[in-house]
């Protein structure tokens, strides 16, 4: 079944062209990922399929009922809300139902009761607040009185989240879902959206959740949009293919032009003799000889500053806010081009303690010594402060109009620009017409150019595209100096890290020596053990006693009923634990907790399963 189809829509931003006559189709149960360059539309096509945002042509027709869940790149939300007054807001339909039955209530209108009441049965509006608290329960949002502008960013980002799925549309339009998101909320999210009966477009630059989610890829590219069926995977080998054919037709292209040329080129008077078509098709010809099939990652692999030996030494650090204890008593001595990624929940720690080694915030306790030769290049998750009038070349221009790549080489600044995929005709507009991404990339790519050998980056991959990504990560790889990564993107810190910080709360800091992937894998070893630590053991059997006692005394047959009901209640009991530890979304401390309770269940039950079996034989 179509859900969506859009037929031929054309959209355009003053001299701007994002896309023309573009046409796709959105079935039932299809998981969809499109992809582009900051800047291509991508958000804008998301608004129009939402039907937020109008198109110069075309339409979108969608079957009929059909309801859509839009989750945008950067949500509004109500600072005086609480929680779950907010998510409610942001279900106008359902608060309006509610609010509609609860005045019909109220009055003497039994027409307009009766109405209220069918309109609260279609809606499924009466377990709405179960429905809201069980969601944000999954989302881990526990305090749901807590106000919307006392949460973090990440927080903020869950609410926003479950006001798309607690009303179950059919489809659901997602704008880069998981920014802001810790890495235990981006794999729930993950396997919420695998679920066969959920239709899905998305936007991602998380190249794991997308490779783990969707089944077809869209791309965005130069105002035409191709379709790849399959994964990531697929998609990189279809894509490749088809840029592999498009410069052999470029190339056949300029062959036979190079013959038709010499035919346009002769005397005015033996072309008025010749067809038509024959020039019509030398002009197309040319056209398509022009097209350019560049590689879109250059070599980026330029002089860093010197590093001295001494890098940057860590003793004894310790920061809480108010009760929260962030880390203590941490220790660290970097070595030279180490590259190490920090991952935990948000909210524990790693901006604070980004802030602390580069001095912008002071410890409550320890010692940081930084080398002499140690040049810090900062990027900062709510750093990007450019002037909107600004040309995005004058901003480069302000830092440097030479970048420096070693003995006898440089890099103008339009070159530079180019490297992070700005085209001169991009260069010199203005900064306000920038997407976000497109800042982002400009931000990131200032802080890069002034040479740092030591780079400190909080959340790089929020809001950048795929292509971007690539080159960022060519560049770390390349870089000869330190580098610590805050980032929830799995498969970039698998690509660019040697080790992690993992912050496990309660003031802990733990040095993993491996990449993201091979930490979850550990992780799932420890789940696994401890399940089979607490799984029954082997069951004792005492042998039968030869009594003469043919049948149980009354205390026993007491005894007997109630063993059955405590045996039953404690299996109830050792399920749910069960599902706990398994779940993925337990807190470590949750986990230790569960452990030990679980531990002494399954011996309650195997002492209370032994005397039930002796009391059975008798």
């Amino acid at each position: 079944m179509n859900y969506l189809q859009a037929e031929k829509i054309t959209k355009s931003y003053r001299e701007n062209s994002l896309f023309e006559s573009l046409s796709l189709t959105v079935e039932k149960n299809q998981k969809l990922a499109l992809i582009a360059r900051n800047g291509a539309g991508k958000s804008t096509l998301l608004r129009i399929l939402a039907n937020e945002e109008e198109t110069d042509s075309g339409m979108v027709n969608t079957v009929q009922g059909l309801t859509i869940g839009f989750l945008h790149q950067n949500p509004v939300l109500h600072d005086h809300l609480e929680v779950i007054e907010q998510v409610l807001f942001s279900l106008p339909h359902l608060s309006n139902a509610i609010k509609n039955y609860e005045d019909a209530i109220n009055g003497t209108n039994h027409d307009a009761l009766d109405q209220a009441i069918l309109e609260m049965d279609r809606l499924g509006a009466w377990d709405c607040e179960s429905r809201i608290k069980e969601v944000l329960t999954q989302l881990k949002i526990g305090d749901m009185n807590q106000r919307v502008g006392e949460l973090s960013g990440g927080q903020r980002k869950r609410i926003a989240l479950a006001a798309v799925l607690v009303p179950q549309p059919d489809l659901l339009i997602l704008d880069e879902p998981t920014n802001h998101l810790d890495l235990d909320m981006i794999e729930w999210l993950e396997e919420y959206l695998s679920q066969s009966f959920i239709t899905v477009m998305m936007v991602t630059h998380d190249r794991y959740f997308l490779d783990r989610v969707c089944t077809e890829i869209l791309e965005l590219n130069e105002k035409t949009l191709y379709r790849y069926k399959g994964n990531y995977q697929v998609y990189l080998d279809k894509r490749q293919e088809r840029i592999e054919w498009d410069q052999k037709q470029a190339e056949k292209a300029s062959a036979v032009m190079k013959k038709e040329l010499d035919w346009v080129n002769r005397m005015p008077k033996a072309r008025g003799t010749k067809p038509k078509y024959r020039i019509e098709a030398f002009e197309q010809l040319r056209e398509d000889s022009k097209k350019e099939y560049q590689a879109e990652i250059g070599d980026i692999s330029f002089i860093t500053r010197r590093m001295g030996k001494k890098v940057l030494d860590l003793y004894n650090l310790s920061k809480s806010f108010d009760e929260l204890l962030l880390f203590q008593d941490f220790s660290y001595k970097f070595q030279r081009f180490e590259k190490i990624g920090m991952i935990g929940p948000n909210g524990i720690g790693k901006s604070t303690f980004l802030s602390i080694i580069t001095g912008s915030l002071q410890p409550d306790a320890g010692t940081i010594d930084v080398g002499p030769t140690i040049k810090f290049g900062i990027y900062r998750q709510e750093g990007i402060e450019f002037d909107p009038e600004d040309k995005v070349i004058e901003v480069v221009r302000k830092i440097a109009d030479e970048i420096d790549l070693g003995p006898g080489r440089s890099m103008s600044a339009t070159q530079f620009l180019e490297l992070f995929l700005f085209p001169r005709s991009v260069q010199y507009g203005l900064v306000s017409k920038l997407s976000g991404g497109e800042k982002r990339r400009l931000y990131l790519l200032t802080v890069l150019m002034t040479n740092p050998n030591f780079l400190i980056l909080d959340e790089p991959t929020n809001d950048l595209d795929i292509l971007t990504l690539n080159v960022l990560e060519d560049y770390l790889l390349r870089f000869a100096g330190c580098v610590i990564i805050v980032s929830h993107d799995r498969y970039f810190m698998d690509k660019v890290v040697d080790h992690l910080f993992v912050f496990e709360g309660a003031g802990v800091i733990r040095d993993f020596p491996g990449n993201y992937s091979i930490y979850r894998d550990q992780k799932e070893v420890e789940k696994q053990q401890i399940l089979r630590d607490a799984a029954p053991k082997e069951k004792k059997v005492k042998p039968k006693q030869e009594t003469g006692k043919t049948k149980l005394s009354y205390k026993e047959k007491v005894e007997f009923e109630s063993l059955g009901i405590e045996i039953a209640r404690l299996e109830d009991e050792k399920r749910s634990l069960e599902k706990g530890l398994s779940s993925g979304s337990t807190s470590s401390d949750d986990l230790v907790t569960m452990s030990l309770r679980i531990g002494e269940v399954m011996q309650l039950l195997d002492e209370k399963e032994l005397r039930w079996l002796e009391l059975s034989e008798l």
